[in-house]
């Protein structure tokens, strides 16, 4: 007679990790057999979140877990711009619940089990060149989860330009643009050289050029690179007139 899934379940107790999602396939690899784990969910072992998806019962899903599980389904998932400059210490206006900037590699939908609990917005923009290097510009949070990459100042800059007039206002973007005058200035041009949107690159120029920031060159050296007509001109979602003209 095989052993039943309860007690099966209680031997893995040990090695279940708190807060973080559960799947079949990661059940299934320690015994457990689908039919079971939705046997063990009837009994009350498990909360089903979703379709395949459970945690331990009376435990607390954990934001960071569970962005670290995400990562493992979802190509090139991290956390971006607004929301990565403030967790690397960049922020203006503190909200008591901020809406997470997630971005990934692939169009999709963040699961609604994540979203009730963690508020975010997911996008899966190509705001860089296919020939970028994997990885450039992203890194795990000191002491953190390796899996859970966070896009560094230098490219959260970036992706925070990227929003602004769609989901992101000019004037906050200013103020967070200006505190990050302490950008590793080879990385940033790395970065520009693999950038493919010229709103972009000419919202940087005139930020940069507007604050006096250290970078300014940079941000100007490839404004001029990638050319475009003489001035892009955008009456935005958020209010903002962006009138960006090509430098001289």
């Amino acid at each position: 007679m095989g052993t039943s899934p309860s007690i099966l379940f209680r031997q893995l107790l040990t090695e279940l990790p708190r807060g973080q999602p559960l799947g079949t396939e990661w059940l299934r690899l320690r015994g457990l057999a689908p039919k079971q784990v939705a046997r063990l969910a009837q009994e009350g072992w498990l909360k089903r979140l979703g379709h395949g998806v459970y945690l331990l019962a009376g435990d607390k899903l954990d934001r960071d877990a569970s962005l670290a599980w995400l990562a493992r389904l979802m190509p090139g998932l991290h956390v971006a711009g607004k929301t990565a400059l403030a967790w690397r210490g960049v922020r203006h206006n503190l909200a008591f619940q901020q809406t997470l900037t997630l971005w990934g590699d692939r169009p999709g939908r963040l699961p609604e089990w994540f979203t009730a609990e963690f508020p975010a917005h997911y996008q899966a923009t190509h705001l860089f060149d296919a020939t970028m290097p994997a990885g450039l510009g992203l890194a795990p949070l000191p002491a953190d989860r390796s899996e859970m990459l966070v896009s560094t100042p230098e490219r959260a800059l970036l992706e925070l330009l990227n929003d602004v007039g769609k989901r992101q206002g000019l004037e906050e973007a200013r103020h967070l643009v200006e505190g990050v005058r302490s950008s590793r200035l080879q990385v940033l041009d790395e970065l520009f050289s693999h950038l493919q949107r010229i709103k972009v690159v000419r919202l940087a120029d005139m930020l940069a050029t507007e604050l006096e920031l250290p970078w300014q060159s940079v941000a100007r050296k490839h404004s001029v690179r990638m050319a475009g007509g003489k001035r892009w001109v955008s009456a935005t979602k958020t209010g903002d007139r962006l009138n960006l003209r090509r430098p001289t």
